[in-house]
């Protein structure tokens, strides 16, 4: 997947081939000090945030919660008839 900004895709690429690595090879072995990926990320955290300002996208609009809030879309009701609708359609022939 490329990043937010095309200038970040290969920053992103780098840090996510060190982040699979120390994960399989160090996190799954019970090792859970990441400081060799911490500068890839940083410099890539960087370039993120350099192409959500030239693109305009707020960074609070990126960290607000949405999931399990009033601010979730609601799924609209189904549009199932009620039974005392399809009993007295079905009798009235």
């Amino acid at each position: 997947m490329n990043s937010v900004g095309s200038e970040c895709t290969d920053m992103k690429r780098d840090y996510d081939q060190c982040f699979n690595k120390w994960f399989s090879e160090k996190f799954l072995k019970g090792d859970r000090a990441n400081e060799a990926c911490t500068p890839l990320f940083k410099k890539y955290q960087s370039c993120v945030k350099k192409a959500m300002k030239v693109k305009e996208i707020n960074i609070e609009d990126v960290e607000r919660t949405i999931l399990g809030t009033n601010s979730e879309p609601q799924k609209p009701p189904s549009a199932k008839p009620s039974s005392e609708e399809s009993t007295s359609t079905s009798g009235s022939s």
